[in-house]
């Protein structure tokens, strides 16, 4: 009777119809009873005694009837299987890009093991948790360039994610310029919302575009900047210099982030400007900010019905049929 793995019923209020069987058991059995003829007789030693089995086989007319009454219940109860398919859309992409700073001062050991590894351990889980959206990577220093354009492909992101360190463009910190290459990521893109995530840990140094300049720009494109300042309060062990060893060598400094221009960035383009003190701290930001942009999807359910009535109805007339052809022939005469 088909697939029983999604099997429910239409109408289950008929499957009470079920509770009358025990009645009519009794009914029957009562009927039977008094429909049957007797003698009574002093004695039956004069009569040879042979039962015969059709008269012990009567009682099956009655079976034939109450099954037949219970499948046509269930019947009536519309027994079918469901097949259920789902698909999901998304009607409010957003596209972001994560302008993240890889400045020497990225390496304080004021987060765990360092600000930079901390930083890429919180992005990367973020990222996971966008599987609806596109998202690029842009690093900056003294200069910038784009890591990765907007895509799709959250294993590129990741893999990107995981190859950034430092050195790998000049020292300095130019936050205009961060900035900047990640709204010209953002500027053609068709996503209903625009969104750049921009992490820096000091103060802007280095490049030829102001920050307020691109602040500007992206205020023009719609693009909504999410700032985050990275690095304790007060003093933090910071790199200098190298060893003969070629490792680095550390000394306590105090942490300098200029808070003002990010609430600017930030209040002017909508976003909001966040502070990330410690690993915890830094982990709870990316958890708000990846509530605040909520990606909007719709989920479509399909439904696929195969009804299993059917084949009770047949198997109900198929029985009284039967019990209509034996009472008219086979005990005919019995009844």
């Amino acid at each position: 009777m088909g697939n029983w793995t999604n099997f429910e019923f239409e109408t289950p209020l008929f499957l009470w119809g079920l509770l009358i069987l025990p009645f009519l058991i009794f009914w029957f059995y009562y009927s039977h009873k008094k429909s049957t003829a007797s003698l009574t007789v002093t004695t039956v030693s004069g009569f040879k005694l042979k039962k015969s089995i059709l008269a012990q086989l009567k009682p099956l007319l009655y079976v034939l009837k109450i099954v037949a009454i219970a499948l046509l219940f269930i019947a009536l109860a519309r027994p079918r299987n469901v097949e259920v398919s789902k698909k999901t859309k998304s009607n409010k992409g957003i596209d972001i890009v994560m302008a993240i700073d890889v400045s020497g001062s990225m390496l304080a050991k004021d987060l765990k093991p360092n600000r930079l590894e901390a930083l890429k351990e919180v992005a990367a889980d973020f990222v996971e948790k966008r599987p609806n959206d596109r998202i690029g990577i842009v690093v900056y220093a003294g200069e910038s360039f784009t890591q990765t354009p907007i895509t799709s492909d959250k294993g590129i992101v990741a893999r990107t994610i995981s190859e950034i360190h430092y050195g790998q463009i000049e020292d300095g910190t130019a936050i205009g310029m961060g900035l900047g290459s990640a709204i010209n990521r953002l500027k053609d893109s068709k996503a209903k919302s625009k969104v750049v995530i921009l992490l820096t840990d000091g103060v802007n140094t280095a490049g030829f575009i102001d920050p307020r300049t691109a602040t500007e720009l992206a205020k023009e494109l719609n693009i909504k900047v999410y700032t985050i300042g990275i690095g304790t309060n007060g003093m933090a062990p910071f790199p200098y210099a190298k060893d003969r060893a070629g490792n680095l060598v550390y000394r306590r400094q105090k942490v300098e982030i200029d808070e003002d221009l990010l609430r600017h960035i930030a209040s002017e383009t909508n976003g909001k400007y966040f502070r990330a003190t410690n690993n915890l701290k830094l982990e709870s930001i990316y958890e708000e900010i990846n509530k605040l942009e909520k990606t909007k999807i719709e989920e479509f359910k399909y439904y696929n019905y195969q009804e299993e009535y059917r084949i009770y109805v047949i198997a109900a007339l198929v029985l009284l049929l039967l019990e209509y052809v034996l009472r008219n022939t086979l005990f005919k005469s019995f009844i």
